[in-house]
């Protein structure tokens, strides 16, 4: 999931700066892989980004405490992980579904529902054609 592997992936490169520890472009990469792999199972389980960051950060001889950095605000960050999850699920259904021929074009309201028809809306050139009231 696409949120979870990049908030891991900057949340274990940001405690790595605030120790001073440099990680070379390679190390980085393997780091984006291995979070990339780990972030597919945790996405139904709160916190668990943690524990992987945690584990990341032993891998790579990183202090593990530096986890308390992001603690106080990874509940806040956890709702942009969220939200950066469902887009990425969507657009990847919209894009698998288009790829599949199943996406059918926008239709009108009315063939969309038999029976019922969409509500009429006035078509106005200024505001002073509006209707008053």
């Amino acid at each position: 999931l696409d949120g979870s592997m990049m908030y891991m992936t900057f949340a274990s490169i940001f405690i790595a700066q605030a120790y001073g520890i440099h990680l070379d472009w390679p190390t980085m990469i393997q780091m984006l892989l291995i979070l990339m792999i780990t972030s597919k199972g945790i996405a139904g389980v709160p916190r668990a980004s943690l524990v992987v960051i945690t584990g990341t950060l032993a891998h790579f001889n990183i202090p593990e405490a530096g986890i308390l950095l992001i603690l106080a605000v990874d509940h806040f960050l956890d709702m942009g992980r969220t939200a950066t999850n469902v887009i990425g699920n969507a657009v990847a259904s919209v894009v698998v579904a288009r790829w599949e021929g199943q996406l059918d074009p926008p239709q009108e309201a009315e063939a969309a529902v038999p029976g019922i028809k969409p509500p009429v809306t006035a078509q106005v050139d200024s505001f002073e054609d509006m209707p008053k009231g």
